[in-house]
């Protein structure tokens, strides 16, 4: 079968394999923990000031229409992720559905997205412990609390930090790691009610007109300006929604603990589900509550803006208290992104994509390699780049694998409806077509900068493989059986 559709077989991925692997210790409180440790963080305590900034107070239809993709995604990786529970997430489906190279590009733009997700997080942290630490009278020099974009900045000392500190409590083990995960899970959902329950009562309508002031916008096709004349749109709800886009996705890193769960036909559903339904009307509060208590403009340029509004409404100390939060509560995204992004490392290295070092497991049952190098990537990352920035083209990335995971639903339901389904997706052509159209609208609403560098990404990953990977996977050399 030639490279581009070789498809590795369901029943072989899922298979028990020989030697050290990892440890099946998560039920499914763990796996929601996992979920609303990833999705509420920078999104929603960072980014909603970014996303009020470009739509007003309709960012409240940014929220929703990133939400309503979202669940339809949500719902579709609960399907494969039960019919096949091996480490590699979209990358993994995608490999049995659609073949080697199209799995291959879904990795690697998985690698961009959890990769960028964990330094924007780190970034936004950094923010907020700044932030936190002025308020207790200790000012960072500038040199080492921001990066070069910033006048006076060297390195963003604090994200690099905290990185590492993510980084070993991930090396102690995952139900260690995970257990901690869910204590923060609790503190951060709790800083956020205290933030609604103070922000309500000064709720004033007024703010939320005019609701659309930068209109509804519409996607940026590549180079619309130099073939039909059209200026790029990057103000509005729709360029908002690609943006916030950021704040709803990871529940995509439960997919990715599949092997480490124990009863992966009941709770990967519940995890994943469970964790959308919370955040999705949590992130809708939240975002009601903020614009209510303060017009968008007021905070759309602050990098707390959520402890900002506090501090203009007189609450001092309930600032601080957010700002607390995030500093304690925020790492949460970070243990969930790296713990997925070194699932992805191990799934592809396992299957001869990447260097197959790289899928060493320790004794304690975690992948010390991939985990080290990807930490050390990403801190390099939140050391010198914008929040913007990373936010930005780590949303490329997720889009591009959650398209992946629409059409393979659709795929394999048509190729294989008799197959085994723990967890069978309602309306399935519903909700594989919402995901791949949302999907693909919100790529092209992002900056054409943004889908010029993802492209380039991708090119540079598909030489990689056309050099090296076709020839060294595990399919290639005939060490494994095809679909």
């Amino acid at each position: 079968m030639a490279f581009w559709n070789r498809r590795r077989s369901i029943d072989v991925l899922t298979a028990p394999r020989e030697g050290p692997a990892l440890k099946k210790t998560l039920g499914w409180p763990h796996l929601i923990a996992l979920g609303v440790g990833a999705i509420v963080g920078t999104g929603i305590l960072t980014l909603i000031g970014v996303g009020a900034g470009l739509a007003g107070p309709g960012v409240m239809i940014s929220f929703a229409l990133a939400g309503l993709v979202c669940a339809c995604a949500a719902l579709a990786y609960a399907e494969l992720s039960t019919m096949m529970p091996a480490a590699g997430s979209a990358y993994t489906y995608s490999y049995a559905v659609l073949g080697e190279m199209f799995a291959w590009v879904v990795g690697w733009s998985l690698i961009l997205e959890y990769s960028l997700v964990v330094s924007a997080v780190a970034v936004g942290w950094s923010g907020y412990a700044v932030g936190f630490l002025e308020g207790l009278g200790v000012a960072l020099p500038t040199a080492l609390a921001a990066g070069p974009h910033v006048e006076g900045g060297l390195v963003n000392l604090p994200a690099v930090f905290i990185i590492a500190v993510v980084t070993g409590l991930l090396l102690l083990g995952t139900r260690e790691s995970a257990t901690l995960n869910a204590v923060l899970v609790v503190i951060k959902i709790a800083a956020l009610v205290v933030f609604v329950a103070i922000a309500l009562p000064a709720f004033n309508p007024e703010n939320f007109s005019p609701f659309l002031p930068n209109g509804f916008g519409a996607p940026t096709l590549p180079f619309q300006e130099q073939l039909f004349g059209i200026a790029p749109v990057q103000t509005g709800v729709m360029a908002a929604a690609a943006i916030i886009f950021f704040a709803f996705y990871g529940f995509d890193a439960i997919s990715t603990a599949a092997e480490e769960t124990k009863n992966p036909g009941r709770d990967l559903s519940i995890g994943i589900v469970g964790s959308m339904v919370i955040c999705t009307a949590l992130y809708l509060i939240v975002a009601a509550a903020a614009i209510g208590a303060s017009p968008p403009a007021a905070f759309a340029q602050s990098e707390e803006p959520l402890a900002f509004i506090l501090r203009e409404m007189g609450q001092g100390t309930a600032a601080q208290w957010i700002a607390a939060s995030a500093v304690i509560a925020l790492p949460t995204v970070l243990l969930a992104f790296l713990f997925g992004q070194s699932r992805i490392f191990l799934g592809m290295s396992r299957d001869g994509l990447l260097p197959r070092g790289l899928a060493k497991v320790s004794n304690r049952g975690v992948p010390v390699v991939v985990t080290l190098f990807t930490a050390v990537v990403v801190a390099g990352l939140a050391g010198i780049m914008r929040l913007d920035e990373l936010a930005s083209l780590a949303n490329a990335g997720t889009l591009a694998a959650f398209f992946a995971v629409g059409l393979s639903l659709i795929v394999l339901r048509l190729r294989d409806p008799n197959r085994p389904r723990p967890f069978r997706a309602p309306l399935f052509w519903v909700v594989g077509l919402i995901t791949m159209v949302g999907c693909l609208v919100f790529f092209f609403s992002l900056r054409t900068q943004t889908q010029v560098w993802f492209l380039i990404w991708n090119v540079g990953g598909l030489a990689v493989y056309l050099a090296w990977s076709a020839w060294n996977s595990r399919l290639a050399k005939g060490e494994e059986t095809q679909a």
